[in-house]
């Protein structure tokens, strides 16, 4: 090489038109075929990629390699990165990024600079950038404006990005050399993603990436998955199978509302009071579910096995008299049929603030439901659909709340599946999800200033207009 030759042109020459090249020799990674048929199709100008997948099928090291590369081999450009909420962007997709920068060659690794949202080619950092934006519906301007020769828009878990920041992108991705990639779990079957892998697909280059035919998942943990879910349903088919939700008709809570909550960040209202909820079972296979709530926020969700009534009453117990009264739940809402009723006896005896609330009884609205559990079951579903709630990440919550169907009874009443009926289904009995449906009947409590003898009537006005 000449003494007047620049190395770095030497360098782009060589991997400008191969980004799997780019990978093994660059990154010393050695893509799958899935990958290299996905980082060849943005070589050859596809300029709208969309890509649904299972769980940990190697989606976001896909598209940090792709960033990497297009980052170093356009010139200028400017990308962007997004992801509905910034946990998803930020502990998923930007930090998998950082960590393929730490594996570029030192001197390549010194022409950028590396920030919290951010990386720069540091010759020109206004025009040469990676820039991580949350696509949130209250800002959807955040993807508006971005201008270049080169443009590569990035949307990780593009399946529950808001219509409107699509809308507000559009301007910025009108140019010939702007590239958008949208890369997901399918967890809906409405809107742009969903469209891009169907109705508009003949504009799209579109891929499924299955966890069953991955060899980045093991069999263990589609066995796994197959046994917590059951192989038909739809968490099956999102996590593992990388496909929409069937349109299940009969099922109280779908699957996107329950996935939008687990990664939502709210803050918790210290204003507001902890309100407990205990679903009792006594050996047995279910669980002994217990639930904290406070406010929007459900705070923590946990199971025992195995315990008799007094060592439930125990553990709860434990917990409430480990507080500073000042932190302790206003109420405890307890499942008063069978073991329940003396959970309830006990706890009152040792002073605790609890309430027995008997989900087989008659609901506040009773033309609706067939009784009160169902009523709960539908709130549940009501406080979802506000997305304003946080539920804690827990696969096995996302179980139980998204596997319970509905019937209706002979007199049009809505009636909830029993727990029998989800056994010979082979489904679980949904302990955690109840627990967090018994919450629900506190609202009204909380509101009365009175002893809480009678709170129907405020849970009926609470229910008003969710059937």
């Amino acid at each position: 090489m000449s003494e007047e030759a620049n190395p770095f042109e030497e360098f782009t020459r060589k991997y400008a038109y191969d980004p799997v090249l780019f990978v093994r020799e660059v990154l010393g990674a050695e893509p799958l075929d899935y990958q290299a048929e996905f980082l060849e199709a943005i070589a050859d100008n596809e300029r709208k990629i969309s890509i649904r997948s299972g769980h940990g099928t190697g989606k976001s090291t896909s598209a940090s390699w792709a960033m990497l590369w297009y980052l170093l081999m356009r010139f200028p450009n400017k990308v962007v990165v997004t992801a509905p909420t910034s946990g998803q962007l930020f502990d998923a997709l930007f930090a998998e990024l950082k960590r393929w920068i730490g594996e570029l060659p030192k001197p390549v690794q010194g022409l950028l600079t590396v920030k919290s949202d951010r990386v720069e080619l540091a010759a020109a950092p206004s025009e040469m950038f990676i820039s991580a934006r949350t696509s949130r519906a209250e800002t959807p301007e955040a993807l508006a404006g971005v201008h270049s020769e080169n443009v590569l828009l990035v949307v990780d878990e593009a399946s529950g990005v808001p219509e409107k920041v699509f809308e507000a992108a559009a301007g910025s991705m009108s140019g010939h050399n702007a590239t958008t990639i949208l890369l997901s779990n399918p967890t809906r079957s409405v809107g742009t993603f969903y469209e891009s892998q169907n109705r508009m697909s003949d504009s799209w280059w579109t891929r499924r990436w299955s966890c069953v035919e991955s060899p980045l998942v093991s069999d263990e943990f589609v066995d796994e998955m197959r046994e917590r879910y059951g192989e038909e349903s739809n968490a099956f088919r999102i996590r593992v199978l990388g496909e929409f939700p069937l349109a299940d008709d009969d099922t109280i809570i779908p699957f996107h509302l329950v996935d939008a909550a687990m990664n939502r960040q709210i803050d918790i209202d210290k204003d507001r009071a902890p309100v407990w909820s205990l679903d009792p079972a006594r050996f047995g296979t279910d669980r002994t579910a217990f639930c904290k709530r406070v406010g929007s926020v459900v705070t923590e969700i946990k199971s025992w096995r195995g315990l008799d009534l007094m060592q439930t009453v125990g553990r709860v117990m434990a917990e409430y008299e480990a507080l500073a009264p000042s932190s302790r739940p206003s109420e405890i809402l307890v499942d008063s049929i069978g073991i329940g009723s003396g959970v309830v006896d006990r706890m009152r005896e040792l002073g605790a603030p609890v309430r027995g609330v008997n989900v087989a009884e008659s609901p506040s609205m009773g033309g609706t439901y067939n009784n009160l559990r169902t009523e709960l079951w539908f709130k549940t579903k009501a406080w979802l659909e506000d997305r304003s709630c946080k539920l804690p990440n827990d696969d096995a919550l996302l179980a139980d709340l998204t596997g319970i169907r509905y019937s209706f009874s002979s007199s049009g009443k809505m009636a909830a599946e029993s727990k029998d009926q989800m056994r010979r289904r082979g489904l679980k009995s949904p302990d955690l999800a109840d627990a967090i449906c018994l919450t629900m009947a506190s609202d009204a409590a909380m509101a009365l200033s009175g002893p809480m003898t009678s709170w129907r009537g405020e849970l009926r006005r609470n229910l008003r207009g969710i059937a």
